[in-house]
């Protein structure tokens, strides 16, 4: 059996903390975008009573991390021999994002009737909501891997303008 010295073990949780912090800002970008679509697609019909809207947004949130879920553990690490409870808890715990990333949409979606926002109101400040958290994450992301300010600011605006083209589509779909 290795043994592994303290600078081994050091040097171990600095990557697997490394990876992680890559892993949420990735995960909340994607999450945000993903939430900023399920909004833009939710009212293509009409607009959906807020409590459906909430769910529909966590439980696409989650259904989008199981898939991720899957993929890493069946798809990205099929090479390895098995898998054990440690490395599924690991590839759960990395993806999670995804689902964290839905919650401020949803939440502002369940707030909007005590800021006096209708059913639509609501919608769009989901939507605003969710190309923030997007843009926000990209930034936290950039800057989290060292990004000069520079970068940090190409990656946001990126950003902004995915989150844009999100909008447009919603406009031209119906409002």
């Amino acid at each position: 059996m290795r043994r592994t010295s303290k600078a081994d073990d050091s040097e171990g949780r600095a990557r697997l903390a490394g990876r992680r912090a890559r892993a949420d800002y990735t995960g909340g970008v994607y999450g945000s975008l993903l939430a900023a679509s399920v909004v833009v697609g939710a009212g293509t019909n009409g607009p959906l009573p807020r409590a459906e809207l909430v769910a529909l947004l966590m439980s696409t949130g989650v259904v989008f991390w199981v898939a991720h879920v899957h993929a890493q553990l069946f798809g990205a690490r099929l090479a390895q021999p098995s898998l054990d409870r440690r490395t599924v808890l690991h590839v759960c715990r990395d993806e999670w994002p995804i689902v964290k990333a839905a919650v401020p949409p949803a939440a502002a979606v369940a707030v909007s009737p005590l800021l006096g926002l209708d059913v639509r109101g609501g919608v769009w400040l989901s939507l605003a909501v969710a190309v923030a958290g997007q843009v926000g994450w990209s930034a936290a992301g950039a800057r989290h891997a060292g990004a000069s300010w520079r970068l940090v600011v190409v990656a946001a605006a990126i950003n902004l303008v995915i989150g844009l083209l999100v909008i447009a589509c919603k406009l031209a779909l119906k409002d």
